[in-house]
């Protein structure tokens, strides 16, 4: 078959810039085969090189006592006492999600829980944090329901716990929604599988589903703007299939069972090629691969489509030899294809051989490893216009503002579509707070949430991308959780506008900050840059996933308040309303700095409640709407009336950080607050929980007019079907 000829077109629609494509000439000291050229496209592409990110990565904190492996495996390992760890992850596929919304968001959770079982942990969470653009955009309401229904209709059938994460709405995401997927799963910490391939001359074996043509090309489309040839990348979207996914997991945790894996990557973004490459570099090895040996559903594909092509529920494996058959019997059993398809060796060469024919012949090392390293230049974001003066506004009708957009509306259309209970371990369901998971056969729990402010990070990105991390901080401690380490996810536009990548490094720069602060390592993530249509880019969006531990049931905080309890803020409120919730909703307006983030009053605070759990029916971290909008939320859940002191609006929808609202009976209120003063903890009543209205500062509406409107304007504004 006649390859294309290289063409100056056929570089650029790679996604290699010109000095790119020179590099490669001076690498390889020829012009590339179509083959090589699309592998070199596939490396060297944003989404899977990090090229304009990774100067920026190294200066996260990643290391701690309960790290047991930081960044750059397929997934973060975390020791949770008594031989056991926590693996989890999170990643976009917000590229994909956009084309295609059910099988882009079905593949990124399918992708996501590979990352977290190639690991050997067996998947027990997962969340999704997800922006769409604004409700009345044409396609808003299809993108919502295609993502939702695709991540349920994956999960659901896979068979784990969706227990959290987060949905918004913003007009910068109208043309470019975000889909980052978490997943966490349980292994025994002495048996964590790694993907650094060893030996010479051991067999590389091919596991799972069949290789299609689906998906060639997606790493690269990942890493690029849309504009109107949108349609035409509908072919780049992957089609997922839970089921042999199921099989999958359960065949791979029974070979780990037998010794038999030397090393083991899944394969995700660009398919065999970055799986292979990625194992051979780490193992300091080259791999040569014989293509006739994959398993394929379709006729004549080229090694071009074989090499790029991201068909899932397939991973890569370099076996012991001796181990063959035995391995070869269980995946026979599971009824998955099991194919050596090369081996390892000494030379440092990515071999592809079709039929005896040389397709590529490349140095492994420069691959990966060396791959492009950008340090672009970039601007400081300016300093935010100061918040002019709010119109007047009275109490009730800001919170109504508040709970009549979908932004802060009930999400319960959203998690009602998930399994949460599947595993039958989860101990909290979404929609109050962190998730929380039994750890399986004991009294230990985990807890997950997911968080950022992206109109803070667009403001100030340095304080912004610090609140996100306190924000996961807080709704872990909120739920008696000890935070333990962090993945993220940042989601950011075209990294070569000077502007973009400013917000980018301002993000990383206090994540970094809050990480090493609140010690909360960032032991895994993703970064999905070029999150731009028609050159309009996102609100920068450092999602945070962070994952805290229960070390027992008893410590759990997952009350509603009763009637009768004290409403209780512990942190000191200013009234901070810049770039608040209250002034985007009520008044669109989005102007102002955002909030400051005390990082040592965050801890301070945050060890405080912990320490006085026991004195708590409730807790909630504060953040979006402030005081007011988290005291709803929560007499709401109760069925509860809640009278609030405050009348100033500032007070009440104020977003300072480093805030919880507690509810507590009279005698523990009097407990807490002593406690508090002794400490030096700022801690104040607000308020008591009773009744049937909610009334704030005296300005009152009955409970069943406003949990009408909450729970029912997602669904009504978004024009969305209940079932």
């Amino acid at each position: 078959m006649n390859e294309p000829q290289i063409t100056e077109d056929l570089i650029a629609s790679h996604g290699l810039k010109p000095d790119e494509y020179q590099r490669i000439l001076e690498i390889i000291g020829r012009e590339p085969t179509f083959t090589e050229l699309g592998i070199f496209s596939a490396m060297w592409n944003e989404h899977c090189s990090y090229k304009s990110s990774k100067k920026w990565l190294r200066t996260l904190p990643t290391t701690g006592p309960q790290v047991i492996c930081g960044p750059g495996e397929n997934a973060g390992v975390v020791d949770i006492g008594d031989g056991q760890a926590v693996v989890f992850k999170m990643e976009s596929h917000n590229h994909p999600s956009y084309i295609e919304p059910h099988q882009g968001a079905a593949t990124g959770v399918g992708g996501i829980l590979r990352d977290v079982f190639t690991m050997g942990a067996r998947p027990i969470a997962a969340m999704d944090a997800l922006s769409f653009g604004r409700p009345q955009h044409p396609k808003t309401a299809h993108l919502v329901k295609g993502v939702v229904e695709g991540i349920g209709a994956y999960g659901n059938a896979f068979g784990v716990p969706n227990v959290g994460g987060e949905v918004r709405f913003h007009q910068s995401y109208d043309g470019n929604c975000l889909v980052n997927a978490f997943a966490a799963g349980l292994a025994d910490a002495d048996k964590i599988f790694y993907s650094a391939a060893s030996g010479v001359g051991m067999p590389v074996v091919y596991l799972g589903a069949k290789t299609g043509r689906d998906g060639v090309g997606g790493a690269t489309m990942a890493s690029a703007e849309f504009d109107d040839t949108i349609e035409e990348k509908r072919p780049t979207v992957q089609v997922g299939d839970p089921f042999t996914e199921k099989c999958l997991l359960e065949a791979c945790l029974e070979l780990m069972q037998t010794d038999s894996v030397i090393s083991i990557q899944d394969m995700g973004a660009a398919g065999l090629t970055c799986s292979a490459v990625e194992m051979g570099d780490k193992g300091g090895l080259g791999i040569r691969l014989n293509l006739e040996n994959v398993p394929q559903r379709e006729a004549n594909m080229t090694a071009y489509e074989m090499m790029l092509s991201e068909s899932q529920e397939r991973m890569l494996m370099v076996l012991k030899p001796e181990k063959e058959a035995e391995a070869r019997a269980i995946f026979v059993k599971w009824d998955l294809d099991f194919a050596i398809v090369g081996e390892t060796i000494a030379e440092d060469r990515f071999l592809i051989l079709h039929h005896n024919e040389v397709k590529a012949d490349l140095p492994l090392s420069k691959l990966s490893s060396s791959a492009p390293e950008y340090d672009r230049p970039w601007v400081e974001t300016p300093a935010a216009e100061p918040l002019p003066a709010l119109p007047a506004i009275t109490p009730i009708a800001a919170l109504k503002a508040l709970i009549g957009s979908p932004n802060h509306a009930h999400k319960g259309w959203v998690w009602e579509q998930y399994d949460t209970q599947v595993g039958a371990d989860t101990v909290r369901r979404p929609g109050l707070g962190a998730g929380v998971v039994r750890v399986h056969g004991t009294q230990k729990a985990l807890a997950f949430t997911s968080d950022v402010t992206p109109r803070y990070v667009k403001a100030n990105p340095f304080e912004g991308g610090k609140q996100a991390v306190a924000e996961a901080y807080r709704n872990l401690t909120a739920c008696g959780a000890l935070p333990l380490a962090t993945t993220d996810n940042l989601n950011f536009g075209n990294p070569e506008k000077p502007e973009i990548m400013g917000q980018l490094v301002g993000a990383i720069k206090g994540i970094g900050e809050a990480c090493a602060a609140l010690d909360f390592p960032i032991v895994s993530g993703n970064v999905s840059l070029y999150n731009e249509t028609d050159g309009k880019g996102i609100l920068p969006t450092p999602t945070i996933g962070g994952v805290g531990l229960i070390a027992h049931l008893d410590d759990l905080i997952a009350g509603l308040p009763a009637a009768g309890d004290v409403a209780v803020v512990i942190g000191e409120t200013k009234g901070h309303l810049g770039q608040s919730a209250l002034a985007a909703e009520a008044f669109g307006i989005e102007a102002g700095d955002a909030p400051n983030v005390d990082l040592a009053a965050e801890r301070k605070i945050g060890e405080f409640l912990r320490a006085n759990g026991k004195l708590l029916s409730a807790s909630t971290d504060l953040s979006d709407g402030g005081l007011a909008l988290a005291g709803f939320e929560m007499a709401e859940a109760a069925g509860l009336g809640l009278a609030l002191d405050a009348s100033d609006i500032a007070q009440l929808f104020g977003e300072d950080q480093a805030r919880y609202l507690v509810a507590a009976t009279e005698a523990n209120a009097a407990t807490l607050l002593a406690a508090a003063n002794a400490a030096g903890v700022p801690a104040a009543v607000v308020g008591r929980f009773g009744g049937e209205t909610i009334s704030l500062g005296g300005d009152a509406a009955a409970l069943s007019e406003l949990s009408a409107m909450y729970r029912g304007s997602f669904v009504e504004k978004l024009n969305l079907e209940v079932a």
